[in-house]
């Protein structure tokens, strides 16, 4: 599934193909995404001036004027620039079609995705009225994440990929983020210190920035806008990796189940 840093990534991509232009044509394909896709939308956007992209956790927010596209990539989706003219295949759904001559162009095979529409404020759509603090922003430090874990006895990786506490934090980067740090993810959250907090604290943000830098990593078939994979898994110190030797101590990595999720760790150096 796309996280934090891949869908940062698509945003950044898209933002100079489609911010300012002018909306020519929504063309929608298949309705039946994990949301239905509104039929409207071959109504409603066409006229309208795109005037920003931004990100709430995992959703893109496309600012029309007159309201916002919500979009969501879900397990396997991906959004492309390509030529308006180019042919469909199989898997894509949806195309925001511009006075450039490009479109905006939803793949999703399994359609867990979303394409949705709302004139409120996006922040009170159901969909983003519970996400948590975003790990990018001045509010997520050590104060914040010592605060909030007083009294967990949540293990901290999960803890860490609580969307209602921290939004964005996946699997891979809550992995490589508490390696990092030395810290074990079965520790139960409520028992990091004031400063081992701060530490966490500080290298999520830096392996989110790495990963976003490197263009996110290639889970299953995810590309960017421009049709291109992430290379952060090139710089993977601990996820996907058991059975080797630890890159900073030599211990033999394992993996274990949390939360139907797979954890890598070092047990010599993450306590």
């Amino acid at each position: 599934m796309p996280e934090l840093p891949e869908v940062e990534t698509t945003r950044r991509g898209l933002e100079p193909h489609l911010v300012g232009q002018r909306i020519q044509a929504a063309i929608v394909r298949h309705t039946g995404l994990r949301h239905p896709v509104p039929e409207t939308l071959k109504q409603v956007l066409p006229g309208l001036t795109l005037r920003s992209i931004e990100r709430r956790g995992k959703y893109l927010l496309l600012d029309c004027g007159e309201g916002w596209l919500i979009l969501h990539l879900g397990m396997s989706g991906s959004l492309r620039i390509l030529p308006a003219a180019t042919p469909p295949e199989k898997h894509d759904h949806f195309d925001l079609v511009v006075e450039s001559g490009q479109c905006m162009r939803l793949r999703d095979p399994r359609r867990f995705g979303a394409v949705l529409w709302t004139t409120a404020p996006p922040e009170n759509h159901p969909l983003l009225a519970r996400l948590g603090v975003e790990p990018l922003t001045a509010a997520f430090d050590g104060d914040f994440l010592y605060r909030v874990s007083r009294g967990r006895r949540t293990p901290i990786k999960q803890f860490l990929m609580d969307g209602h506490i921290i939004v964005g934090v996946g699997n891979i980067y809550a992995n490589e983020a508490l390696f990092s740090a030395g810290i074990s993810p079965k520790t139960a959250a409520g028992r990091l210190g004031k400063a081992r907090c701060a530490n966490l604290a500080a290298l999520v943000k830096d392996i989110l920035n790495l990963a976003i830098a490197a263009g996110g990593s290639t889970l299953r078939d995810f590309v960017n806008s421009a049709g291109n994979p992430g290379y952060f898994q090139q710089q993977y110190g601990v996820y996907g990796r058991t059975g080797q030797p630890c890159l900073r101590c030599g211990t033999t990595v394992r993996q274990l189940r949390q939360g139907q999720r797979s954890t890598f760790y070092c047990p010599g150096c993450q306590k």
